[in-house]
């Protein structure tokens, strides 16, 4: 039995019967920079990135060297003694976050960085209710999902954690007018990824600033997805100047190598650790390997200028996928995004989900938005050339020609 039938039988048949769907059927080898091999040799373009993970591609030789070198030393810490790459990993991240954020508590995941802001924010106010948006995405924890507002996801393990309000994304009028004498704080993706890369309109998060402020409401930045220079900018709330109360970051702050999350928040947030430090804690967040896999991509990201790359880049990828919508109407309804945040909205789900075969056939690897399935993401890593792009572009040409003769013969 292969690895592909273990995983099928022991782990997660229904994700198993989705990847037969799509073609991807087979079971992943090695990966290099852009380029991921399975076990047949066959060679795939990454143009998903692990959902915005792998800013600086598969095995960036810094964070995987940092990493090594790490754990000849010490790869977990003790917890009864203070970690060096932990302590050092915090003081970056107060360098490198908006505003006066200076404290971090790290996990393991985004979702968990979620989960501490979640309870940050309720702790320092005293108070219970947290305001979502529709279609945002938080994490599937018992908190974090509660923030994320799909029925698919919440109903199979109702009830929820009590207190949460939804209001569309991109409304500050409804932000303001949800807003109550119990409300905590207000948690928002500065882009939307899951939910599709869907922008707010220009000013929206210096509204949602000027709202919570003047209400005495905390506002939280979901930059999971967002961050690490992904849209452009080191982080996207810096498109509109904007500093959140706190801020949650993961996937690429492991450098691809390792995993972790964090919520970097204001000083008098982290007051409650002051009379119980044990308030809320990780065995594993933050530890030596993850902090010094972090350390080395903050300094990677940052030398590089990973951010102007993904700007650049991301506009001529745009500009590619703008030329194939005029040119298949009829299959794409709009190409939208920020830096190397594109999202690919077909005009049904179903012509989404073949194409995303067909690129799979042609060796290029995408996925949908989890909560938007009409939206194909293309997030590749900043390390994106423009000899890989005008591969994928090329690949989806030839399968967007495939899906319509395959959907003629149909019709």
């Amino acid at each position: 039995m292969n690895a592909f039938e273990l995983y099928e039988r022991h782990v997660n048949p229904g994700l198993a019967g989705l990847l037969r769907f799509t073609g991807l059927d087979v079971v992943e080898d090695h990966a290099e920079g852009m380029y991921v091999w399975d076990t047949q040799g066959k060679r795939y373009l990454d143009f998903l990135g692990l959902y915005g993970t792998l800013n600086l591609g598969h095995r960036h030789p810094r964070v995987v060297e940092a990493v090594k070198q790490q754990l000849d030393r010490m790869p977990m810490s003790v917890r009864v003694m203070i970690s060096e790459p932990t302590a050092r990993l915090a003081a970056r991240l107060a360098e490198i976050t908006p505003g006066d954020l200076s404290m971090t508590f790290f996990g393991n995941s985004g979702t968990e960085a979620v989960e501490a802001a979640f309870k940050l924010a309720r702790m320092h106010t005293g108070k219970p209710e947290i305001i979502t948006t529709e279609k945002g995405f938080h994490g599937k924890t018992m908190g974090a999902l509660s923030l994320t507002p799909k029925p698919e996801y919440q109903e199979p393990v109702a009830p929820l954690v009590p207190g949460v309000k939804v209001v569309p994304f991109g409304d500050a009028e409804a932000v303001a007018a949800a807003i109550g004498p119990e409300t905590a704080a207000v948690i928002v993706e500065p882009v939307q990824g899951e939910g599709g890369i869907n922008l707010p309109p220009e000013g929206y998060l210096r509204e949602l600033r000027q709202i919570t402020r003047e209400r005495g409401v905390l506002l939280i930045f979901d930059e999971v997805q967002t961050g690490m220079g992904r849209t452009g900018k080191l982080w996207a709330s810096e498109w509109e100047d904007v500093a959140p109360d706190l801020l949650t970051s993961a996937k690429a702050l492991g450098g691809g190598v390792m995993p972790i999350g964090a919520a970097i928040g204001r000083p008098e947030l982290f007051e409650p650790f002051l009379e119980n430090p044990l308030v809320h804690s990780s065995t594993f967040g933050g530890n030596p390997l993850a902090a010094a896999a972090a350390l080395a991509a903050i300094e990677v990201t940052l030398e590089e200028d990973l951010p102007a790359r993904a700007l650049a880049m991301g506009e001529r990828l745009m500009q590619g996928l703008r030329e194939l919508a005029d040119r298949y109407p009829e299959l794409i309804a709009e190409v939208r995004g920020r830096g190397l945040l594109v999202g690919l909205e077909f005009t049904d789900a179903d012509i989404g989900a073949i194409a995303i075969s067909e690129l799979a056939a042609r060796g290029v690897l995408t996925a949908f938005g989890l909560n938007n399935p009409k939206v194909v993401r293309l997030e590749p890593p900043l390390i994106v050339e423009e000899v890989h792009i005008q591969e994928a572009l090329e690949a989806l040409d030839h399968s967007l020609k495939a899906t319509l003769e395959m959907l003629s013969g149909v019709l």
